[in-house]
């Protein structure tokens, strides 16, 4: 893979990066107008449409995006640098060709210090202390073999049965609580609900709950409330639960 090959379709330049390049160093391109994260991105797909990484290609490709880039920068900053400024074009040329000397060089070392690696990497150095160096004295903590004993024989004890009887809630049937509620609106035309499951534990209210819903679902009650959590009146269908001369002063100050 070629680096210079590549080709680009930037909005201020389409063509190869050869082209580009040369453009920039003969300062026909103005370099600010380059988008080089464009180029970046042009070189990544060009990679994944290979089989395999060419090391040498992005290698090389680094080295140009961070002339570049370094180019770039100094051309928005030309107080900062003068020669860079009064460089000619085959100058520039040449100062990228020994950039690329460079890089060339470093892969080189870096070849080589991989081939040392190669061939020593069956060597070891000691990194503990020397054979002949005094071994310290490993002192075992006071021993108690009679807490040895009594925990070996927790140990050994048998675990008590899990017990399940946290799991064994029985609900009543809702029937039950059905029959119960029309009974006393037979007797009477309307009644409190939480004076009526007082003392029943709380699965026991909760089926009495849905007992009143099934009742208020076939239309045989009406409830009122007056405000979220006061107590419940039920009442027969058709009647008010209560009404202005039955609002006791206790409901009242208990729904409020």
């Amino acid at each position: 893979m070629l680096v210079r090959e590549l080709e680009l379709d930037l909005d201020a330049f389409e063509g190869p990066l050869d082209l580009l390049l040369t453009l920039v160093l003969k300062e026909e391109l103005d370099l600010a107008e380059v988008d080089v994260a464009g180029i970046i991105v042009a070189f990544v797909e060009r990679l994944a449409e290979r089989d395999e990484l060419d090391l040498d290609a992005c290698g090389e490709f680094l080295v140009l995006v961070a002339a570049l880039l370094e180019l770039k920068a100094r051309s928005l900053f030309p107080d900062e640098d003068a020669e860079l400024a009064e460089l000619e074009p085959e100058e520039a040329a040449e100062e990228l060709a020994r950039r690329l000397a460079e890089y060339r060089r470093a892969k080189e070392a870096a070849a080589w210090l991989a081939d040392r690696l190669e061939t020593e990497r069956d060597r070891f150095f000691r990194l503990g202390p020397a054979a002949l160096a005094p071994r310290p004295e490993r002192r075992l903590a006071p021993q108690e073999p009679l807490q040895l004993a009594v925990a070996l024989r927790s140990l050994a004890a048998e675990p008590p049965p899990v017990s399940l009887a946290h799991m064994a809630l029985r609900f009543p049937p809702v029937v039950q609580f059905l029959e119960r509620f029309r009974a006393v609106l037979r007797r009477r035309r309307r009644f409190d609900f939480d004076a009526e499951v007082a003392g029943l534990s709380r699965v026991e209210t909760a089926v009495a709950f849905l007992a009143l819903l099934e009742l208020r679902k076939a239309e045989e009650i009406s409830i009122e409330q007056a405000v979220p959590f006061a107590p419940i009146r039920v009442a027969r269908a058709g009647e008010d639960s209560a009404s202005d001369d039955e609002r006791t002063t206790a409901w009242t100050a208990r729904s409020a």
